[in-house]
């Protein structure tokens, strides 16, 4: 099996010490990619190529319009090996092919969009005070980025970093996951082949305690842009102090879903299911908060639950399945010490709660679809990111209440409304503390709407206007038309 490279300065390398990862096949735990394992040496010496070809080289002072032309070429690429891009984001991550094969679409779509954005701003004249003078506003690269992926949607991730970096003019320094990096190898492939510049992109590939601390520290990168858990998000901000980076952190969240007594029922249950139960619920914008009114509780539960039994566990390559397992072991155990804190705090498993018993879901980190009921705010379940396929279930009275309910955590990523009445929607929307509210849908993004939470989400924002200006810096140039002396002295 050959052993996969890092990528630094335009050149595929091995790791200096020569360490090397294997990477697991969720699904039955077979080694299916031997990668280079970086450290601190090879995050060092990608980061001083990123830093030498934004001070040195041209590309920050490439024309937008060409640089918007290799993002397109990127997203180009993308498109022509769609089917090996899924087939190894479902190997590495145990997700369904079919779901693979829509990140594909939706990630080319990003690449697309950042390249059209390129060449939009011009800058802005201000009018000046002073007379006999002008004063413009112009946007310019941050510089050096690191960026730090997950292993939940690696490839959907990076290219939510990458598109508006490149676009913007930057260098940059990307560190996916160590446990699913095989995506972000191949887009540095096709990055490469669609002619990127050396040292424009480098790719590191070890983990967060060495490379990602490094990349935080590092008084050369300028830009920390991170995706993950909020204790990681927490440890990065403090590291980033060393030189005041700019920081764009996206933390997760715990999404609440309210669903009315007037809202279409049939369809408010299955989009709570397909809030959650797509790759296993490890989304960090899940609705795994469902949030019922009281008088159609039980009946929307009970409805929730016969749909729950039916989902199909299995293999991502076979067309059947619905749902894979989690990302390795040590998720499970947490996924299953999660639902049993819940358990001991008083919720209820109406569904799950438990691993499957088929023998050919053994070898695989597999977890059953669960739905716990009789919660409250205050237990753990409803509070922590549990990033697994379970739904807790509480129940609300009055629309104040529902409201108050979605409002009562430290995240706000992310929130749907379930309603006919859409002045109620209105309401509940306006006083929801969350980036992306839905209102009678759930999970639904494109490249064209800002990402990013309120509170302990997060701070910044991806995709959108705002995405690219995350990679820009705002330099105000004044010119006197007419110098004078001021004899003031």
């Amino acid at each position: 099996m050959n052993i996969k490279k890092q990528f630094i300065d335009g050149a595929w390398v091995a790791s200096e010490s020569g360490a090397v990862r294997e990477i697991i096949n969720p699904f039955n735990q077979e080694v299916i990619a031997k990668v280079a394992e970086s450290d601190e040496s090879d995050t060092k010496a990608a980061i001083a190529a990123a830093r030498k070809a934004f001070d040195d080289g041209d590309w920050a002072s490439t024309p937008a319009i060409e640089r918007g032309g290799l993002v397109r070429r990127i997203a180009e690429l993308i498109e022509r090996d769609r089917e090996e891009l899924a087939e190894l984001e479902s190997i590495d991550t145990g997700k369904t092919v079919e779901e693979s094969r829509w990140d594909m679409d939706d990630i080319a779509g990003v690449f697309r969009y950042f390249a059209d954005m390129a060449d939009k701003d011009g800058g802005e004249i201000i009018e000046s005070p002073i007379p006999n003078s002008t004063s413009r506003v112009v946007h310019e690269p941050v510089g050096v980025c690191g960026q730090i992926t997950p292993w939940n949607y690696p490839l959907l991730q990076a290219s939510w970093k990458l598109a508006p970096a490149l676009a913007a003019g930057n260098t940059l320094v990307m560190k996916p996951s160590e446990i699913t990096p095989l995506t972000s190898i191949k887009v540095f492939e096709l990055m490469e082949e669609a002619g990127v510049p050396a040292g424009v992109v480098n790719l590191v590939l070890g983990p967060g305690n060495s490379v990602g601390a490094e990349l935080s520290e590092n008084n050369d990168v300028d830009l920390i842009s991170f995706t993950g858990g909020i204790e990681t998000g927490k440890r990065i901000m403090q590291a980033a102090s060393s030189n005041v980076k700019n920081l764009a952190l996206e933390l997760g969240g715990k999404n609440p879903n309210i669903v009315f007594a007037d809202a279409a029922f049939e369809t408010a249950v299955d989009q709570a299911m397909n809030a959650v139960f797509f790759h296993a619920g490890q989304i960090c914008s899940a609705g795994t908060r469902l949030i019922v009114e009281d008088s159609i509780h039980d009946n929307f539960v009970e409805a929730l639950v016969e749909r729950v039994k039916k989902i199909k566990l299995g293999n991502g390559f076979d067309a059947s399945t619905q749902m894979g397992p989690l990302i390795s072991e040590d998720h499970l155990n947490k996924v299953i010490q999660y639902v049993e804190n819940g358990k001991k705090e008083g919720a209820t498993v109406a569904v799950g709660g438990d691993r499957p018993e088929e023998p050919e879901l053994q070898n695989g980190f597999f977890y059953l679809p669960t739905v716990l009921t009789d919660c409250t705010t205050d237990m753990s379940v409803v509070q922590d990111e549990g990033f697994g396929p379970v739904i807790t279930v509480e129940k609300f009275s009055t629309e104040e209440e529902a409201v108050r309910l979605a409002n009562d955590s430290i995240y706000g990523l992310s929130g749907g409304v379930f309603t006919n009445d859409i002045a109620k929607a209105e309401r509940c929307v306006a006083k929801m503390r969350m980036g992306t509210v839905w209102i009678n849908d759930v999970n639904l993004y494109f490249p064209q709407a800002p990402w990013g939470g309120y509170k302990q989400s997060g701070i910044g924002r991806e995709l959108g206007k705002t995405g690219l200006e995350e990679y820009q810096e705002t330099k105000h140039i004044f010119q006197n038309l007419k110098p004078e002396s001021v004899n003031w002295f």
